[in-house]
């Protein structure tokens, strides 16, 4: 579903609340204090902004970008139990979580319950233990909301939506197969066995690709959420503990300091340029590649690709993913693109909650063709 349609009146529009304001979430304010004035801004009013030390709300709308939050002279306490309040009355509402915060996922299901419509580029929902996963599909169902997740695999690129829109179509999904870490695509494309690999390990860090702490990208736990989100979306109800990650990071250093973790760095580099040296004796690339298999079988870990694979080829930070099915059996569909980055995530999350207000401003336009009480809205892009 496109959210490029026609301009809906202010009285449909969505109140909106905006959890997170780290560089997705500033993206995502930085762009609705843009649409002020227009359309877009009738259709989305932000009126309540936080997070984890302050907090805004305006039933009018907030009017000002992420430094008045920030710089406020009265900053007024975030409290997760203010949203649902701020958010209180009828029409459209929608949460907008941009954190990395487990305490804000533990409330996705709440607000999904009282039919508070999620946005959310959090993968701890989804993608963290399995009886959150149930409690959110069985609150979305309850609350008859919309779990807006695109943003949470990809960046928005079309992945989960596929693998939902061929399930719809009454495909079977056989398998999945990605670089979903725009960070460690990056990494592999560029190490080229002869420099250190922890030379370049420090420059993504340096240049923003990974976490200030390297090691939440090198141990695989970030693309191991994302494949739990795959899984589940193919049908595959996988235990968090699953998944079979085969971590880059040492042993002895998973619990080191980060400054102590960034002088061991060194200790990698030997293994990693024998296996760089075999995978290119064989004329194949070294990527961290995350798979789903027949039965459910999930694993991450570094592997040697065959320089013609749909997964090896491509650079930059992009995620590629190839998906087997019954009608792409024999060469699989694939999808590729930015897969990482604060305004590609922020419009994916905008993308998302647009459509779900236009699809509640038409359901309100049109009552007699509105759909039951505990249907989904948007059956391909949204978790259902």
């Amino acid at each position: 579903m496109s959210a490029r349609v026609a301009p809906l009146r202010a009285a449909t529009g969505a109140r909106v609340a905006l959890l997170g304001t780290g560089t997705v979430g500033s993206a995502a304010w930085a762009r609705l204090a843009a649409w002020s004035g227009t359309p877009f801004g009738d259709r989305l009013r932000l009126v309540y902004a936080a997070n984890s030390r302050h907090a805004l709300h305006d039933p009018a709308g907030i009017p000002v970008e992420v430094g008045a939050l920030l710089g406020q002279s009265q900053p007024v306490a975030a409290s997760l139990d203010a949203v649902a309040d701020a958010l209180d009355g009828g029409g459209c509402r929608i949460v907008l979580d941009a954190s990395a915060s487990e305490a804000v996922a533990e409330r996705h299901a709440d607000w999904l319950a009282r039919g508070i419509h999620v946005v959310t580029a959090c993968k701890l929902g989804q993608g963290g233990p399995l009886a959150r996963w149930a409690s959110i599909q069985a609150a979305r169902r309850r609350g008859g909301a919309c779990y807006g997740d695109s943003a949470t695999v990809g960046a928005g690129l079309p992945i989960l939506r596929s693998l939902r829109e061929l399930q719809a179509g009454g495909d079977r999904i056989h398998a999945v197969a990605g670089v979903l870490s725009g960070s460690l695509a990056w990494l592999f494309h560029h190490y080229d066995g002869l420099r250190p690999f922890s030379n370049f390990v420090r420059a993504a860090r340096d240049a923003g690709y990974t976490e200030p702490d390297p090691r939440d990208d090198l141990s695989g736990e970030d693309v191991r959420r994302k494949l739990l989100i795959l899984a589940r979306t193919a049908g595959h109800a996988l235990e968090s503990d699953a998944v079979q990650v085969d971590s880059l990071v040492p042993p002895a250093l998973r619990d080191a300091s980060v400054a102590a973790f960034d002088d061991a760095l060194p200790v990698l580099d030997a293994p990693m340029r024998e296996r760089f040296a075999a995978a290119y004796k064989g004329g194949a690339k070294l990527r961290l590649v995350a798979r789903l298999q027949a039965g459910g079988r999930a694993t991450v870990g570094l592997e040697a690709l065959a320089a013609d694979d749909p997964l090896a080829i491509g650079g930059g930070t992009d995620n590629r993913v190839a998906i087997w099915s019954d009608r792409y059996s024999e060469r699989p569909l694939v999808i590729q693109g930015p897969g990482a980055g604060a305004q590609v995530t922020a419009a994916a999350m905008l993308d998302d909650a647009l459509a779900i207000q236009t699809e509640a401003a038409r359901a309100q336009a049109s009552p007699v063709a509105s759909r039951p009480k505990n249907a989904s809205i948007g059956r391909g892009r949204w978790n259902t």
